[in-house]
């Protein structure tokens, strides 16, 4: 193997070191630790359905404090991860208990269980850049809350049911 090689495969494995002891800052709830596996210009990227804007890092702690306003026992588990020197990706398992308002939904007490993806940039062994994705149609169903069709795609889905349903009478009926 060569320098070049081993010296990459150590940065890999420094990266994924770090974004995992960030997960782990996280979940000892030590934001000093989270805060310093961050670059000073750090930026995350929220999925547009729960936030449409890029967030420093003042705006990733206040994002956080809702999730643990509603979660305060939230804990995220990586399940897998890859990395290379410049980047490590990670399939998060967050758990949780439903004891405070979230998003302005009071407290119902339920347990979730939800999964997310997250990618991380990283620069000088730290967290430049951060995007990630979460289930959050699973989260909200575990809530008690349902998706419910918009008005623009109601029609179409009482549609598709006529039409199925006129099928398999039309089927039905002897001719």
């Amino acid at each position: 193997m060569s320098t070049q090689t081993t010296n990459n495969v150590a940065a890999a494995e420094h990266n994924r070191t770090v974004a995992l002891r960030w997960i782990d800052a996280f979940n000892a709830r030590d934001d000093a630790a989270e805060a310093a596996a961050r670059t000073t210009d750090y930026v995350a990227h929220a999925p547009e359905s729960i936030q449409t804007a890029a967030l420093d890092s003042d705006a990733w702690v206040e994002f956080l404090g809702v999730f643990l306003e509603g979660f305060p026992d939230l804990h995220l588990e990586v399940l897998d991860s890859s990395a290379d020197e410049a980047m490590v990706a990670q399939r998060i398992l967050f758990t949780g208990t439903h004891t405070g308002t979230f998003r302005g939904l009071p407290p119902t007490g339920r347990k979730v269980r939800f999964s997310g993806l997250e990618i991380n940039r990283m620069v000088d062994g730290r967290v430049a850049e951060h995007w990630f994705q979460l289930d959050a149609v699973t989260l909200f169903e575990q809530l008690g809350l349902r998706v419910v069709p918009g008005p623009r795609l109601l029609p179409r889905l009482l549609a598709s049911a006529v039409t199925r349903l006129l099928g398999k009478q039309r089927r039905a009926v002897p001719s």
